[in-house]
């Protein structure tokens, strides 16, 4: 049975835009017939994945490999699935390893059927020459940012600029009513802690995150209330008891609560991420946390990532807006004292709410959102 479109995500950002496009798309085309294939949040919208796409969730060179033969699998099989469901078109959500190996396969069995990329590969950042590759695969690329149009401009891949879908994907937060479901007092203090989405970030990073909290709240006693935002990917990961989070912590698996969270948060700890844009654009300050594989960070620091800092909106200002714990830096005193100076001094508080605004405006905060571009977009290339 044939359709208009299909999505194929592989993380939870990736079926989060998809969410989101596909919700802009339904407003726009009631009858738009669409499919889909990625994680348990598509059922938001009413569709199934018809692959188990969870072994994808993973980070970095060494850990991919791990999972390639299961990556080829599920390359395979949605391959299987798009050609026996006879889109006009397949959009293909970031992920580019997975997508690449996608893209691969019906470029090769069924060229006829368009294939168009949300999202593309940080060319700007690391490996330019995937701009080439890409080229090669899709027939069109929906991309983030206007800086990476000239990549792809010598290898005549038509590009539509959308902005960062993270700018508009939260609604504005109710801080006030997320405190009062929390009982918390005027005068207490909320400290979120976001630890990843992924499994190599709950072991890489997540024990950090953990410990610099449970400092946090020896420090500031019941004034702090710590609260995990906990991500369905990962659940059973956070709270396997190998993580040793801050007493009368909460945890928060209520995704419909995430933007009433991150407005009511006072600091947040954030392993790094699509998640530090959905957090400065609800007005909340935080320390930013990373840790790779070893080697996985010997080949990025020396030979693939350009920019001076790993989040977007830092990269935007040009300087270090939100404090960022690295690698050997990410050391559960050096979070604690970041995010305890401004626990404690609102003047600095303030001074970096203001600034990541003024960033998040420079990526285009205020503007068309990007799920409505790339679905206007996405009608246009159906025609």
């Amino acid at each position: 049975m044939s359709c208009d479109l299909i999505f194929v995500s592989a993380e939870p950002s990736g079926d989060d835009l998809s969410v989101a496009v596909i919700q802009s798309l339904r407003t726009k085309l009631p009858d738009i017939e669409i499919k889909a294939i990625g994680g348990d949040t598509l059922e938001t919208v009413e569709l199934s994945s018809p692959l188990d796409v969870s072994p994808l969730s993973v980070l970095g060179l060494f850990e991919g490999l791990k999972v390639y033969p299961q990556v080829v699998k599920l390359a395979d099989a949605a391959a299987e699935f798009i050609i026996d469901n006879a889109p006009k078109a397949v959009v293909l959500v970031d992920s580019w390893g997975f997508m690449l190996r996608v893209a691969q396969r019906l470029k090769k069995r069924a060229p006829h059927i368009k294939l168009i990329k949300l999202v593309g590969p940080q060319v700007w950042a690391t490996r330019p020459g995937r701009a080439k590759t890409l080229a090669k695969l899709v027939d069109h690329l929906l991309c983030i940012h206007d800086m990476e149009v000239p990549y792809y401009e010598p290898f005549g891949l038509p590009c539509t600029v959308i902005g960062n879908p993270a700018l508009d994907r939260l609604e504005a937060g109710d801080g006030d009513a997320y405190r009062s479901q929390l009982g918390l007092d005027e005068d207490q203090r909320l400290l979120l802690i976001l630890p990843g989405s992924r499994k190599s970030e709950i072991s890489r990073t997540a024990p950090t995150l953990a410990e610099a909290a449970r400092r946090l709240v020896e420090r500031f006693g019941n004034r702090l209330k710590p609260v995990v935002l906990v991500s369905k990917s990962v659940a059973e990961l956070v709270h396997s008891g190998n993580l040793s989070w801050p007493r009368d912590t909460h945890f928060e698996a209520n995704v419909e609560a995430k933007a009433d969270l991150m407005s009511a948060a006072d600091v947040a700890l954030a392993c790094s991420g699509t998640v530090t844009t959905e957090l400065a654009s609800q007005g909340c300050p935080m320390v930013v946390a990373y840790r790779m594989g070893p080697l996985t960070w010997f080949l990025a620091d020396k030979f693939l990532y350009q920019p001076d800092y790993a989040t977007l909106f830092n990269i935007a200002a040009d300087k270090e807006v939100a404090p960022e714990f690295l690698q050997d830096q990410l050391t559960a005193e050096n979070l604690s004292q970041a995010a305890g100076a401004l626990l404690t001094n609102d003047q600095e508080r303030a001074k970096q709410i203001h600034e990541q605004f003024e960033a998040l405006e420079r990526m285009g905060l205020g503007g068309k959102p990007a799920p409505e571009i790339a679905a206007e977009a996405l009608i246009e290339l159906l025609k």
